[in-house]
């Protein structure tokens, strides 16, 4: 269901909104990010790679989400490991309740921004244009961290 959401939000709304021409919200690595810890890492490369697919279908951008979601599927597993205590259930889920505020946040932060570099770099494929390219990193970045604290901050009020 929340694959089907993600790229539904994407596809129709959130993939026309480009504040400023640079800064546009990718929320559809949030899926990505939300894997447990018990999960099979193939299954998270298999899903990071369909639902990079299907955005790439719905927003012309051939294999660039394909390509930054694989990969960042690929780190999840092991970058979750670093911010989880391991005496920690196996099925514990990342969130700003299961690992506390300073941890999250490093953890969010660095794979959105890992994946907003990625994604920029293979759309653009170079830099003649600098400044275009690292507004649409740190705007897109930005724009998207602030739209998965807002839905951490919602889910765990309910």
């Amino acid at each position: 269901m929340l694959f089907v959401a993600f790229v539904l939000a994407q596809a129709l709304v959130l993939g026309r909104i480009h504040l400023f021409h640079c800064a546009t919200p990718l929320l559809y690595v949030y899926f990505v990010t939300m894997f447990p810890r018990n999960y099979p890492k193939w299954g998270v490369l298999t899903w990071s790679f369909f639902m990079g697919l299907t955005i790439d279908i719905f927003s012309n951008t051939p294999g660039v989400a394909a390509a930054s979601l694989t990969a960042i599927g690929a780190i999840q597993p092991y970058f979750y490991e670093l911010f989880v205590p391991r005496d920690s259930a196996e099925s514990l889920e990342p969130s700003l309740v299961n690992l506390g505020p300073t941890k999250y946040s490093y953890y969010i932060v660095i794979l959105v921004a890992i994946y907003c570099l990625l994604f920029f770099t293979l759309e653009l494929f170079n830099f003649d244009n600098l400044v275009e390219w690292l507004m649409s990193v740190v705007g897109s970045t930005s724009i998207t961290l602030a739209l998965i604290f807002t839905f951490e901050i919602a889910k765990g009020k309910a």
